[in-house]
Order: C-alpha cells, then structure tokens, then sequence
C-alpha cells in the first residue's frame, strides 16, 4: 500500500519512507494523554510483504523527544530487537518475510508535541493531517467529542473514553481536526423504589433487536480484506483471496459458508506469517451434522462450506491466514446481452475486484478507486467506512 502514515511522520513515529515499499495494513491509534502534557501514545500497526526481509527501518523525527518505545511482532506477541539512530528505527524482524507472506509489526511510542495536541479556549485541541488509511483517535478520560473536520466513527471504550475512527478513503491526506471538553462529573440516579417500567409508546416501530443489545465495532481497526479475479464472464466464475487474523485464544479453525446459489472449488489456505500451507476439507451441512463438527453457523444439509484447521491460537498471539478458492456464481455473475455483469454485496471494509483482460469499465454502482493491473486489467477498489453492506453492480464491455 503506497499510501503512509505521514501523519506519524510529523508526529516523529513510525512511519516507513516513501521509499520503503512493501508495507500493508497500516492501522494508527493515538492515546491522547492528559491535556496539560501535550502528549499522546501512538500505537501503530503495519505489515511488511518484502520476500525475504529480515529488517524494518521506521524512520522518525528527534527521538530524543520520544520516550516508552516498544516493538512487538504480532504473531507471537513477543518483543522485537531494535537499535536506535539520530531519526529511525531499525526493527529485526523475528523471522524473514515469506514469499507471498508479510510480517506484521506493532510499534508503540509516547511523543509530546504541542503543535499537534493542546488546550485552546477550555477544550483540547488534536490537529494533524493524515495521509494514513486507518486510524483512530482516543481521547482522554472524562472528555467529550464536541468537534471532528472529517466524517468519524464514534465509539465509547469499556474504560469510558470516547474514540474517534476514521479510514480515509480518498488518495489525499484528511487534514483532521479533533476538538472535546471535559464533562462535568455527575452521578447516576438509581431508580426509584419500586417504579414501574416505563411503558412503550403506542407507535414506536418493531425492531428486530433491542437497542440496548446492539453492539457497534470499529469499522477502521477490521483488517478483513478480500480480492476478486474475474474470469470470462460466459464461465460465471471467480477466483478471490482473503485475509483473516485469527487472535482469539483456542481458536483453531477458519470456516468459509458458500452462499447459496454458489460453488466453490479449489480451495487453498496458508500463514502469511510463515508461508505454512495448510489442509483444507469442503464439506456439506450435512457432512458437518454426521462428524459432529463445531461450527458458529447453522448451515442446510446442502450448504457447502470450506474449513480449515490450524494450530489453536495461544494467548497474546494471532494467526494471519489468507484463503484462496474458485467460485461459480451464475446468478450473480454472467454474460447479459453482450455484457459482463456482476452483482454482489459486499461486508468486509476493504474489498477489490479485478475484470477479466479485455474487458473496460462502464458502471459501477458504488463508487470505487480504479487502476490498472500491470497486465492491463483493470481493478476496481471499495473501502467501505461503515458497518453495513455495500451492494455493488459492476459492467463491462470487451475491448
């Protein structure tokens, strides 16, 4: 990914040159700290796809105004070695880049700088601009959000800190401007004894779900990130790879539900931490039922799926996978009336499509970067900031 994280530049963190290629997966959180240090905690996720490297160079600014560096590599949770110059970092990976794999880092750094992050008229003030895909920013305890210059996420912490999210979806950098206030403390009323609940209103709508049980993730920090190859368009067929981190401690296992009306062949999986290829079953629902296999989903005895069992995942570790299968999908992938169509919904954040050679663009439906493969084929790319699906409708013509 060419675009960085300039904006940890500026901060003096972590972010790789423009020279430096080979980097992915860029995911920056700022810790605002309390206001009057002018100091904030910058945690910062990146993943390296050089083959071979053995090392990461972080260019910084003074780092002797920095202070509390950590470096971790994220499979094992352990630390990582890393020697100290006038204005970098340079990082010993703990084992050399796969081909086809990546290495994923995280670098942590407190730095002060009361240019970025400081008080101005009773409130805090964070301002930056970022060229960075991912982010988000933290504020302090006790403080709201009164003020963001760029469209963001809101989230509330389990701790009671308000986060702002954000990914940036355009080539340009966001200039972003953060604004809060402190709140006021306050106590929270206990009901009175005995009160009776509080009856619903005549005309309120039926929901599928209580409020009060609806969750909300943060959408920029999810590193699901899945691409399409499609072949001729009389085949009704595709091929895709995705990428998935699996970081909950026990698990052991990537489960893959077709949807209906498709089929699925040639599955393939391996650790792009270590180029580890591993087995993969396509099963029925039915096949799931008889072996007794534990699966999250309910699935019909004709469903297909593809599993893929890996070494369960030790605390404080993650396992990046990355899952390669063929589908046929005549419903939503054909040749109509002289055109390539596809129609399709989309979950995950990142997502890109690649057309068949010979074929140029004519619609999409939502709006995507473009650019050319360096075979030619033309790709289309859909980042998606928020939690819904996007349904996407693409054609085409052959050249």
């Amino acid at each position: 990914m060419k675009r960085l994280l300039i904006a940890l530049i500026l901060a003096g963190v972590a972010a790789p040159a423009a020279a430096q290629r080979g980097v992915d997966d860029e995911y920056g959180r700022f810790e605002l700290m309390a206001p009057d240090t002018n100091s904030y905690r910058i945690i910062y996720d990146i993943s390296m796809t050089t083959a071979g490297a053995k090392t990461f160079v972080s260019r910084m600014g003074n780092i002797a105004q920095m202070r509390d560096i950590a470096v971790i590599d994220r499979m094992t949770g352990q630390p990582l070695r890393f020697d100290r110059a006038t204005n970098e970092l340079r990082i010993q990976l703990a084992r050399a880049v796969p081909t086809g794999g990546e290495a994923r880092l995280r670098v942590a750094v407190t730095y002060r700088d009361a240019r970025i992050y400081y008080q101005e008229a009773g409130k805090i003030v964070f301002s930056m601009p970022f060229d960075g895909p991912r982010n988000a920013i933290v504020l302090p305890p006790g403080f709201e959000l009164v003020q963001s210059d760029v469209p963001v996420q809101v989230l509330e912490e389990a701790d009671g800190r308000i986060v702002a999210s954000f990914m940036n979806t355009f080539p340009d950098r966001a200039n972003v401007l953060i604004k809060a206030r402190p709140l006021a403390a306050r106590a929270t009323p206990a009901p009175a004894a005995g009160a009776a609940p509080t009856p619903p209103v005549a005309d309120a709508p039926v929901r599928e779900q209580p409020m009060n049980q609806i969750r909300v993730a943060e959408r920029a920090i999810q590193d699901r990130e899945i691409v399409y190859f499609l072949k001729e368009p009389d085949t009704h067929a595709f091929s895709l790879y995705h990428d998935y981190t699996a970081a909950r401690e026990g698990e052991h296992q990537y489960v893959n539900v077709v949807r209906a009306g498709s089929s699925v062949s040639e599955p393939s999986a391996k650790i792009l931490d270590t180029g580890e290829v591993l087995k993969t079953r396509t099963l029925t629902g039915a096949d799931v039922v008889r072996e007794k296999i534990d699966i999250p989903d309910r699935v019909e005895p004709d469903t297909q799926l593809v599993l893929i069992p890996f070494a369960p995942v030790k605390k404080g570790e993650s396992v990046r996978l990355r899952i390669s299968e063929t589908y046929t999908d005549p419903a939503r992938y054909a040749l109509v009336d002289g055109q390539l169509m596809w129609h399709r919904s989309f979950g995950r954040p990142r997502n890109d499509m690649v057309l068949p050679a010979g074929w140029f663009l004519t619609t999409t439906s939502i709006p995507a970067v473009i650019t050319q493969e360096p075979d030619g084929r033309i790709r289309l790319s859909y980042w998606n900031p928020r939690p819904d699906n996007i349904d996407v409708f693409v054609k085409g013509r052959r050249r």
